[in-house]
C-alpha cells in the first residue's frame, strides 16, 4: 500500500472515529469551553470537518462526498449493534455498567438521528462550498475555502441538531423554551467556528506537506 493509499485510511478513520464518538456522547453531558457552554460531543465535530477539508483537497470532492455517505450509514451500523444489545436478555449480576449501557442507548437514539440529519446536510454542504470557492478563486485562497465552507456548514450543523433535540425533548430540564435554545446554538457554534479559525495553519501545513508526497506516489 502506497502513502496516498494510507494517508487516505488515516483521514477516513480520523473522520469517522469522531463521528460515531460525537454520536455516542453527543448531549449527554455539556462542557465549559473557555467560558461556552457546549455539548460534549461537539468536541469531536471539528475533527470531521478538517477531515473531510484535507480529503477534498488532496483527492477531490467525489472521494469527500463518498465518505460522508459512508459515515452516514456508518452511524445506523453502530445503532443497530447497539439496538442489538439492547433487546438480548440481561445476564445479571456480571456486569455493573448494565444500566449506564441502557441510559446510552436511550439518549444516544435521538443524538444519532438528529445528528444524521443534521450531519448529511452540513457535510454535503462543506464539500459543495469547498469546491465552490475552489473553482470561482480558480484554486487559489486556500483559506478562504477552508474557512467559508467550514463555518457556514458548521452554522447549519449546529442549528439543525440543537433545535431536532430540543423537539426530541432530548435536552436538559432547564431548556424549556426557544430562547432557552438560543443560546447553545449560538456558544455551539461559537466553539466550532472557533477551532475553524483556529486549524487554518494546520490545513495549510497538512496540505504544504501532504501534497508533494501523494503526488509522488
Amino acid at each position: 500500500m502506497n502513502f496516498k493509499d494510507r494517508l487516505f485510511l488515516f483521514l477516513s478513520g480520523t473522520f469517522l472515529t469522531a463521528l460515531v464518538l460525537g454520536n455516542i456522547i453527543g448531549t449527554t453531558k455539556f462542557v465549559n469551553v473557555f467560558g461556552l457552554t457546549v455539548p460534549v460531543g461537539v468536541l469531536a465535530y471539528p475533527f470531521t470537518f478538517l477531515a473531510t477539508d484535507l480529503i477534498s483537497e488532496l483527492y477531490g470532492k467525489a472521494r469527500a462526498q463518498t465518505l460522508v455517505w459512508v459515515g452516514f450509514f456508518m452511524n445506523f451500523f453502530m445503532l443497530g449493534l447497539m439496538t442489538i444489545g439492547h433487546f438480548f436478555p440481561d445476564a445479571s449480576g456480571i456486569s455493573a455498567g448494565t444500566s449506564t449501557f441502557e441510559s446510552v442507548y436511550r439518549f444516544m437514539i435521538g443524538n444519532v438521528v438528529a445528528s444524521m440529519f443534521a450531519y448529511l446536510i452540513a457535510q454535503s454542504i462543506d464539500v459543495h462550498l469547498f469546491h465552490f470557492w475552489k473553482k470561482l478563486t480558480k484554486g487559489k485562497h486556500l483559506w478562504l475555502r477552508n474557512n467559508l465552507s467550514t463555518t457556514g456548514s458548521q452554522l447549519v450543523d449546529s442549528t439543525a441538531i440543537l433545535i431536532i433535540l430540543y423537539y426530541a425533548n432530548n435536552l436538559g430540564d432547564s431548556v424549556n423554551s426557544l430562547g432557552d435554545l438560543i443560546p447553545l446554538i449560538y456558544y455551539s457554534y461559537l466553539f466550532k467556528f472557533f477551532f475553524a479559525i483556529f486549524d487554518t495553519p494546520l490545513f495549510y501545513l497538512s496540505v504544504w506537506y501532504l501534497k508533494p508526497k501523494i503526488e509522488k506516489t
